[in-house]
């Protein structure tokens, strides 16, 4: 038994590895490009400069129209007030609409919480990895991710919903099973670890057609 633990034990912590370098390169691609902008601001005011001194404004209307659709592919849509929570949950919702998922959000975090920002990292990434994977079999419209992260008193709470393709899902012990095949279901197990760990509390709920997962984290 002890073995067969170990080796679940080094599974978990090789996804875990894996999963953590896959968010941050998601977070890292999408600073990339704030950094880019930036670094051709002074070249973009050089330009309507320019424009303006030959009075041409339809050339500078048409030049910060420009920049205007190319900053909105940059910019930060989703504010909720925590640095590391926007870059996560940025680059999820960029990657659902690739893959042609609505995603709701109404989320809002302080700044400074008492969890780590790699917990919270850990498990905003994989409560979205794992709703956007169960997602996919459904019909475009019919794809849809609901997020709510606020304040309860001192307790941080997260929820997400996603809607399913296999109907009501099947408890194995106190976790529901996996629909995607041996080695996977590692991202939920290292998700109740967490909460676990930092003595909070974990809800999950299959109705017909939903899947929700709900957390409670103290933040005393």
């Amino acid at each position: 038994m002890k073995f067969i633990s170990r080796q679940i034990d080094k599974r978990i912590a090789a996804y875990q590895r894996e999963l953590i370098d896959t968010h941050y390169k998601e977070v890292d691609n999408m600073y990339r490009q704030m950094r880019g902008w930036r670094h051709d601001y002074r070249n973009h005011i050089q330009m309507l400069k320019a424009l303006a001194a030959k009075g041409d404004m339809n050339g500078i209307n048409d030049y910060l129209n420009m920049l205007d659709t190319d900053l909105n592919t940059v910019d930060l849509a989703i504010k909720t007030g925590n640095p590391m929570a926007d870059a996560i949950i940025n680059s999820k919702v960029s990657l659902a609409k690739a893959k042609g998922i609505k995603v709701e959000i109404d989320a809002h975090i302080p700044v400074k919480l008492k969890m780590s920002e790699l917990d919270l990292c850990c498990i905003i990434g994989n409560l979205f990895d794992n709703a956007i994977e169960a997602s996919l079999p459904l019909d475009e419209k019919d794809r849809l991710i609901r997020v709510y992260m606020d304040m309860k008193n001192t307790q941080l709470y997260i929820s997400f919903t996603n809607f399913t393709a296999v109907g009501k899902q099947k408890k194995i012990g106190a976790r529901f099973a996996t629909t995607k095949g041996e080695g996977h279901g590692f991202g939920l197990v290292r998700v109740d670890t967490i909460v676990e760990r930092l003595g909070g509390y974990l809800s999950r709920n299959s109705e017909d057609g939903a899947f929700t997962t709900e957390i409670l984290i103290p933040q005393e």
